[in-house]
């Protein structure tokens, strides 16, 4: 085993569909080929990377640039941001977006359920969690299944003596044919903070959203369904969700991405960020011993098959 690699065995047992190995950096993942999906997990966050329905084409993106190494985040896929979203408000050290997409998850529970697969993970709180500028005892539950459907599950219990405030999101990026062609619906009318031009109160049109420039969008009080129309993929991605009170809406455009070093200059053109979340004036308040869920459920529909 070269230096940075980590021994890859797992606490429970797999089915024959799942298989844990070393992916990219050393980093343990696990790869899943289920009769209605597959789909990559890295255990480091437990980062979805990849996944695709059985004969479709890839929905969600990874960017060809991306780190691969213990306690760097992995560029794409759908990360795990949790306590905070964004940078820290009461320390610019702390990690961006929060701990949870840098620590190993546990694996809990793998099983097959006709044809999905479903995995659990786990992360409670550490001395290095409580080190990382949110000093609290939590327990966090994420379950995937994945199939036809990819469905997303993260279940935050509060083990602390007291109530704690937390932001959290489901940073999700979507392979698209070309972001310029691409339409997202499900917005209309919502109330945004546009974070490129630091303006907090704008609405938005009546008219679906198109990408034209760099786009870092939350959307307030945003809780029904969303849709992305891959016009070049000929496709249309379902975003549907429950628990979560915004929606965040991102692409660097052509600067940004030429100024990040993990993300390749011009894959702006290949993704775009749908992001179920609570974050913000929709922080989750959670009294000592109570447990809040945020889930999202994304499916694959052919072009022109759904209106909203």
């Amino acid at each position: 085993m070269t230096s940075g690699q980590r021994t890859v065995r797992a606490a429970v047992e797999l089915p024959p569909s799942v298989l844990l190995e070393q992916g990219h950096g050393g980093l343990p993942r696990l790869r899943v080929a289920g009769r209605g999906g597959s789909a990559e997990i890295y255990l480091q966050g437990a980062h979805v990377t990849a996944w695709r329905p059985t004969g479709g084409e890839p929905v969600i993106w990874l960017s060809r640039a991306s780190n691969y190494s213990p306690g760097a985040p992995i560029r794409g896929g759908i990360p795990i941001c949790f306590p905070w979203f964004g940078p820290n408000a009461l320390d610019p050290s702390a990690p961006l977006h929060g701990f949870a997409r840098l620590q190993d998850w546990e694996i809990v529970e793998v099983n097959e359920v006709g044809d999905d697969v479903s995995l659990t993970f786990r992360l409670n709180d550490s001395e290095q969690t409580r080190a990382s500028a949110w000093p609290f005892r939590f327990e966090a539950t994420y379950r995937v299944v994945v199939g036809t459907t990819l469905q997303l599950s993260l279940e935050i219990t509060n083990r602390s003596g007291g109530a704690v405030a937390f932001e959290e999101a489901l940073h999700t990026y979507f392979s698209v044919g070309d972001v310029r062609d691409t339409a997202v619906r499900g917005l209309a009318g919502a109330t945004y903070q546009d974070r490129v031009l630091g303006v907090t109160q704008v609405q938005q049109g009546v008219e679906p959203l198109h990408v034209e420039n760099e786009t870092d969008r939350l959307y307030l009080d945003s809780t029904g369904t969303v849709t992305i129309e891959d016009t070049d993929g000929d496709r249309v991605i379902r975003v549907r969700k429950e628990g979560s009170d915004a929606t965040v809406v991102w692409n660097p455009w052509i600067d940004k991405s030429k100024a990040m070093g993990d993300f390749g200059d011009d894959e702006w053109l290949e993704m775009i960020c749908i992001e179920p979340c609570n974050a913000g004036s929709s922080e989750v308040l959670l009294d000592s011993g109570a447990r809040h869920r945020m889930t999202t459920t994304i499916d694959v529909l052919p072009a022109g098959s759904l209106e909203i």
